[in-house]
């Protein structure tokens, strides 16, 4: 697929108005809209929805209209962007509600009878993070383990075929100079 014809789905997930990252969707999108992508975009913050998969996947939760339709806005995306902060070495339960809600048996992935590993249901298409924090990227490497990466890569969406998964990791962002976050900014926009 040329560059041209490629269609991507920024996610955010920031629950906070006006933090960085924002900056960061802005300049990411810049970007993706002179490469010639079609985009389009969900804002967790925005969308109405129990963060809460009450029963499981032994219940019939119905799903919100607004997460019908972010089903229907991954199956359109060949490309996948999660923008999120750091919380807690993983994510913000915003996402983490959206990722519960969302990404169901029957939709992203399915178990047929006898079969160990499910059918990966969201194949064909690639993802991207872009993560910020206050930790050394060095700490939560080495010490803490990258748990969120492992969870979002890993976990959710290589579980459900999508893939590759490359992650950008920005931090530490509180201690960040003027000078540092430009070039970050710079970055997302050439990406």
């Amino acid at each position: 697929m040329n560059e041209q014809s490629r269609r991507i789905l920024l996610i955010y997930g920031h629950p906070v108005k006006d933090s960085f990252s924002d900056e960061i969707r802005k300049y990411y999108l810049q970007g993706a809209g002179r490469s010639g992508a079609e985009i389009r975009e969900l804002f967790l913050r925005e969308m109405h929805f129990d963060l809460n998969f009450h029963e499981g996947y032994r219940g019939n939760q119905e799903l919100e209209d607004v997460l019908k339709k972010s089903q229907q806005d991954i199956l359109w995306a060949h490309h996948l962007v999660f923008i999120y902060p750091n919380w807690w070495a993983t994510f913000p339960a915003l996402l983490k509600g959206f990722i519960d809600r969302t990404f169901l048996p029957g939709f992203a992935f399915k178990y047929a009878k006898g079969i160990k590993l499910p059918e990966k249901l969201l194949k064909g298409r690639t993802a991207r993070l872009i993560v910020t924090m206050d930790s050394p990227k060095w700490y939560y490497k080495y010490y803490v383990k990258q748990p969120g990466h492992n969870a979002m890569r890993k976990g959710v969406l290589n579980f459900c075929g999508i893939r590759p998964v490359k992650i950008n990791t920005l931090g530490p962002v509180k201690t960040a100079s003027g000078h540092k976050k430009n070039q970050w900014l710079k970055k997302m926009e050439a990406l």
